[in-house]
């Protein structure tokens, strides 16, 4: 080979050589690009009121004449059912269960033998109402009916609060969720003098809801958390 070829030939080999180098050298980066990133969590909380009210009324009775016991607490039911609906509740809210007799001189053993009434009896209406503020009303006038002769209880174990509008403010919840995580995120490249890329991956934590307080069971928080991992560059 000539001068010039081999000089031609020394050259293409140092162009290469450079070439190769610097694709060498981006490729590394890239890979450690990509293996830094940093994994945030971001909290979304909202106070909601609940729009569903559930609750039973129980009222009982006792007597020695079954027949007249049975009239006696299909009146009850029907005075409450007037009472419930003067307070503002829909018929269609108030559902009346059959009630419940026993007979205490079937009962083989116990003191029941001497009791002064043979049969004692319970009636049930059931609450079910999406006016939660007349609903709740009701749950602190209900005693009003011990004037006419009415003997009711309410469990307070058995009143229950729902939230069912969960969907309606998911995606904002969701958002805000993203935006805490994102602002963490980037406070976390700030503090490390690197600059924040593009998410890597995200999960969406499990949407919980819980009674403000022991107090407020009709006042809900809804909380979600999302886990997030973003890139970070140099």
């Amino acid at each position: 080979m000539d001068k010039v070829s081999v000089l031609l030939l020394g050259f293409a080999l140092v162009v290469s050589s450079v070439v190769l180098g610097f694709s060498a050298d981006r490729v590394m980066k890239d890979f450690k690009s990509g293996e830094r990133s940093v994994i945030v969590k971001g909290l979304s909380e909202k106070e909601v009121q609940a729009d569903v009210m559930i609750f039973p009324i129980i009222f009982s009775r006792a007597n020695n004449d079954l027949n007249a016991l049975y009239k006696e607490l299909e009146a009850d039911g029907e005075k409450v059912f007037e009472f419930l609906e003067k307070l503002g509740l829909a018929k269609e809210d108030m559902s009346f269960a059959p009630p419940t007799v026993n007979d205490r001189l079937s009962e083989l053993y116990g003191e029941n033998q001497k009791a002064t009434y043979r049969y004692v009896g319970s009636g049930r209406v059931l609450i079910y109402t999406k006016n939660v503020e007349k609903g709740r009303e009701a749950l602190e006038k209900i005693v009003k009916l011990g004037m006419d002769g009415i003997v009711v209880r309410i469990n307070q174990y058995e009143v229950e609060y729902i939230y069912t509008q969960l969907n309606a403010i998911k995606p904002q919840m969701i958002e805000e969720a993203t935006l805490n995580a994102r602002e963490a995120a980037a406070k976390f490249a700030k503090d490390s003098q690197s600059q924040l890329g593009k998410i890597k991956r995200a999960t969406q934590g499990q949407f919980s809801i819980s009674d403000r307080d022991k107090n407020t069971p009709y006042i809900k928080n809804v909380r979600v958390v999302s886990t997030v991992e973003y890139y970070l560059e140099d």
